[in-house]
């Protein structure tokens, strides 16, 4: 199984309560080897909810207790961050995932850039605590920024080759 980002697949789980819904994984979500997975929800974080970023760092700091995350209110959310990174990682094991395709931009699940913690919209080329955590854990992570038609299907044959073993 492959997770994603449920936001992804049409989920209004985003923080202003909406979805970023990415045409082809919507598409390919049809074929049933897709788990929509979203690391805030499974942190009993509300939608909507203000805006969080990554202060002092980026998620593997997170990760390492040497950042923190906070929302544009200043309320610490650190520890429902590192709940649903957990969730998540559960839920890849549970499964027997081996890739997940993850919302780039995301204090969770970004994968090649978050926001910078200044709340100004800008980035930092580092990955979120969710996809940190998932990487530690020795999947391979892709934003969906990162996907083709083709690359889709090879993360799909691969995925049922693995089913088969």
């Amino acid at each position: 199984m492959i997770l994603v980002s449920a936001c992804l697949l049409g989920h209004k789980v985003k923080y202003s309560g909406g979805a970023n819904p990415h045409e082809l994984l919507m598409r390919y979500n049809e074929r049933g080897r897709f788990i929509a997975i979203c690391p805030e929800c499974f942190a009993m974080l509300p939608v909507p909810r203000p805006p969080m970023e990554i202060q002092g760092g980026n998620g593997k700091k997170v990760l390492q207790g040497k950042a923190a995350v906070q929302d544009a209110e200043g309320r610490e959310l650190t520890s429902y961050m590192l709940t649903g990174a957990d969730k998540a990682l559960k839920i890849a094991e549970a499964y027997h995932a081996r890739v997940a395709i993850l919302k780039e931009g995301s204090p969770s699940c970004g994968v090649h850039r978050v926001h910078d913690g200044s709340f100004t919209g800008k980035y930092t080329k580092h990955p979120g605590v969710t996809a940190a955590l998932l990487m530690k854990h020795g999947l391979n992570v892709y934003s969906e920024k990162d996907m083709t038609v083709g690359r889709l299907e090879e993360l799909i044959a691969e995925d049922i080759r693995q089913d088969r073993i």
